[in-house]
């Protein structure tokens, strides 16, 4: 039985050349997005809307403003995603739906 999942974020926390952040700010990011989906429980497969997967990528090719957070499947690309802003981007995004549009850099549709 295959899982529905309802969003995959990925994370680029802690790049091998650290062009678009801080890598500490980063890994305070990376360490805040793993703590915050778990405490939501966001990764229960029971959960109606479908799991939340989350990744930490060496590097999305956007070499400012990070850390850079990609929510597939919508496509939002968040830049200056600290360890502050997670709260909010799980709260009011993944979990309500709507995008925090102050924070979004570009919006890519995958189809």
């Amino acid at each position: 039985m295959s899982q529905r999942i309802s969003h995959h974020l990925l994370l680029c926390a802690t790049a091998t050349k650290a062009k678009c952040c801080d890598p500490d700010i980063g890994a305070a990011s990376w360490d805040a997005l793993k703590r915050q989906v778990r405490e939501l429980n966001l990764e229960n497969p029971s959960r109606a809307q479908g799991i939340v997967l989350r990744s930490k990528a060496d590097c999305l090719r956007i070499c400012e403003q990070g850390p850079i957070l990609l929510v597939w499947p919508d496509g939002t690309w968040y830049g200056g995603v600290t360890p502050e802003r997670i709260s909010s981007i799980l709260q009011q995004h993944i979990i309500q739906g709507q995008p925090i549009e102050e924070w979004v850099l570009k919006t890519t549709t995958f189809t």
